[in-house]
């Protein structure tokens, strides 16, 4: 194993964190296998947190981490008839030099292993609720240990949730992890400017032309899979027209037609860290004036939000900012009546806004698109706040942001047919989202490698389709 890998590192800080809460052994089983059909499995993907504290992406693998900092890896046999159909398998022999791990053991002693290893700590450690079919087997090692009581073996009085210790450190991202997260929104960037490029090349040869929404999606796989990203992060949405509207809109065959704006949310993953990027455009490369003026509404509602995010803010500032920007842009344009909901005040406390923006304007992004963390500041005594839904609910403040910390920003308007709506912006959806790193001083948007300004967007679409 080369020493400069993070995974001892990470494993020794999980160890400590557990002694100063008690002690106890940890017990992180990867991601079960998945079939899609009756002779077919799902592409695997390792557990996230697994992944973070081994860096080995082979299935039916175990990882035992006890507060004294020694570490049991378990993981299937050599098997050369297996890995002629399979592929190679590491084997327990040299998990140790390739791991970091103290020892290792084939799955098959997994029960045998459990029992020793559980009777030597106080308590057990768990993500709950994560693996369903884990609790059974912890009852069950415990059960064994419980029939040896008489015999002097002890058994851990308690079982603890590990998943707010795990979750804190991945929140906070090193060096290593940022340069991945780079690459991986650069790759995201570079399928966003080619799905562009290609509707503009399509238009302008043909502007009574259409295109389907999966012709679009498979311009993006191709770009990540070119650049070396193992999947998607997540399903792509890419959505024509009036599909904007619609939050979750997976890919289909909807026709893109001259006019229309298609909505892009998709980014790849790369060595098990997730990209987030989305990009509204004019299919045909140029804005109808309607769609530009709430396209700048948006755009202004992320630069604030940026602004608003840095060391010391709390990660619900960014979505205040970007709402009091939006609203006061529905209210401008028309999308909302002042005479019916006052002014930017009154309708964000009303929630009126909530018509053309009911979501959160961002999340933390990692090893998951929906990354693991703490919203909410734990150790800050509760007082009243704007819930999700913009309503005042007692509540724990929102948390403080810290360096190394990455969030999306991703504000939107989203306009369906509805009386009093003004009918020019009807069938309008809009959304810009980007990647953001909390630095020293600010945020870095790591994923303004595709062009977000209006004018921007217009000149990619018009330079033509490039490699």
């Amino acid at each position: 194993m080369q020493p400069s890998l993070p995974y001892p590192h990470r494993r020794a800080r999980l160890a400590q964190a557990m002694l100063d809460a008690g002690g106890g052994l940890a017990i992180i089983p990867t991601a079960p296998e998945r079939p899609r059909n009756a002779d077919n499995d799902h592409p695997y993907r390792h557990d996230s947190s697994f992944h973070y504290l081994t860096g080995f992406d082979e299935p039916q693998g175990w990882l035992l981490v006890s507060d004294s900092g020694e570490t049991t890896l378990l993981c299937r046999p050599k098997d050369p008839t297996r890995e002629i159909w399979d592929g190679k398998r590491l084997g327990p022999a040299d998990a140790p030099a390739a791991l970091g791990v103290t020892r290792a053991f084939d799955v098959a002693e997994i029960d045998a292993v459990l029992v020793e290893q559980l009777a030597r700590h106080p308590a057990v450690w768990s993500t709950f609720g994560l693996h369903p079919a884990l609790q059974a087997q912890i009852d069950g090692w415990l059960a064994a240990l419980r029939d040896q009581a008489r015999s002097g073996v002890a058994c851990p009085g308690t079982q603890r949730d590990l998943g707010p210790l795990l979750a804190d450190m991945r929140l906070h991202k090193d060096a290593g992890e940022l340069a991945t997260m780079r690459r991986a929104a650069h790759i995201s960037a570079g399928a966003h400017a080619r799905a562009m490029r290609f509707c503009g090349a399509r238009f302008r040869a043909d502007p009574q032309a259409t295109v389907r929404e999966y012709e679009i999606e498979a311009e993006l796989l191709h770009e990540f899979r070119r650049h070396g990203a193992q999947s998607p992060a997540y399903p792509s949405i890419v959505a024509a027209g009036a599909n904007a509207c619609v939050l979750h809109y997976a890919a289909a065959d909807a026709p893109l037609r001259a006019g229309e704006l298609c909505l892009i949310d998709a980014g790849c993953e790369l060595d098990g860290y997730a990209s987030d990027i989305t990009r509204t455009f004019p299919a045909d490369g140029r804005f109808t004036p309607a769609q530009r003026e709430l396209y700048e509404i948006v755009l202004a509602a992320q630069q604030a939000a940026a602004d608003a995010t840095r060391p010391g803010a709390r990660h619900r500032d960014a979505h205040h900012a970007a709402v009091r920007v939006l609203t006061q842009g529905m209210l401008d344009s028309g999308l909302l009546d002042r005479d019916v909901v006052g002014d930017a005040d009154a309708a964000i406390a009303s929630t009126a806004y909530r018509q053309f923006y009911m979501h959160g304007t961002g999340h933390w992004l990692g090893r998951d698109v929906h990354d693991v963390g703490e919203y909410l500041s734990l150790a800050e005594a509760p007082s009243e706040q704007v819930d999700a839904t913009g309503r005042p609910a007692v509540m724990k403040p929102s948390r403080v942001l810290e360096p190394g910390m990455v969030v999306t920003l991703e504000p939107g308007l989203y306009v369906r047919p509805a009386l009093g709506v003004p009918e020019r912006f009807w069938n309008i959806g809009i959304r810009i989202e980007d990647d953001a790193v909390v630095t020293d001083t600010g945020c870095e948007l790591i994923s303004r490698g595709v062009p977000v300004a209006a004018r921007e967007i217009e000149a990619l679409m018009r330079d033509g389709d490039r490699s």
